[in-house]
């Protein structure tokens, strides 16, 4: 996960990000502020200042895995937003996209891709280079851990910019896959109202805490 470091005001806005207007499905689906369990799972997660650098603040979610019941009622979010969409896979970015992307696979009775930092994957891989504030990074994954068409769910925790997020599309979308969504269990405020991404929707069930 490497938004987390774009998670301050006034941080740079990313160019790939298209405002959209609140989608009526997205409401119907999942994100009502009626649910309950979302004020939970805000109120788990743990604001560390200045972390890991002056002037941000981290949205640590070790605390909110912690609490099972809190855990599981996130899951949950997702699956019931997910389950019965055909979904075949769900890609998970490195590293805290490996902690729900898995459990929500399972769940919806779809393969789990890891979507990994270089070198971490043997054989032989696909890469997608993208741009961060201060650098740049690369997300990889196994050739042939897609059919062309399949229909991919990516996940991560966080978005802040989208950079991360953007880059894992492409690389999908090279691979051939139908992405549908990105989902993050957290987002920066302009994420509240379904955003897109390289024309995706992206899914967040809290806003990012200050």
């Amino acid at each position: 996960m490497g938004e987390q470091e774009n998670n301050k005001s006034g941080g740079r806005t990313n160019t790939m990000v298209e405002e959209e207007a609140p989608a009526a499905a997205a409401k119907e689906k999942g994100r009502g502020a009626a649910d309950p369990r979302l004020q939970g799972i805000s109120d788990a997660i743990r604001v560390v200042p200045h972390f890991p650098k002056p002037g941000i603040m981290f949205n640590d979610i070790t605390a909110l895995l912690l609490r099972p019941r809190v855990f599981k009622d996130a899951v949950d979010m997702f699956v019931e937003r997910y389950r019965g969409m055909g979904i075949a896979a769900v890609a998970g970015i490195e590293a805290r996209g490996f902690i729900f992307g898995p459990a929500i696979a399972l769940a919806i009775g779809a393969k789990f891709i890891p979507l990994r930092k270089p070198k971490k994957l043997p054989g032989e891989v696909i890469s997608e280079t993208y741009v961060l504030e201060y650098g740049t990074d690369c997300l990889e994954m196994h050739v042939g851990a897609i059919e062309p068409g399949e229909r991919i769910v990516v996940v991560d925790d966080l978005v802040a910019t989208g950079g991360t997020l953007s880059a894992a599309i492409t690389l999908l979308e090279r691979a051939g896959a139908d992405v549908v969504e990105c989902a993050c269990l957290i987002g920066v405020p302009k994420f509240k109202d379904f955003y897109k991404l390289n024309g995706k929707p992206v899914y967040i069930l809290v806003e990012s805490r200050k």
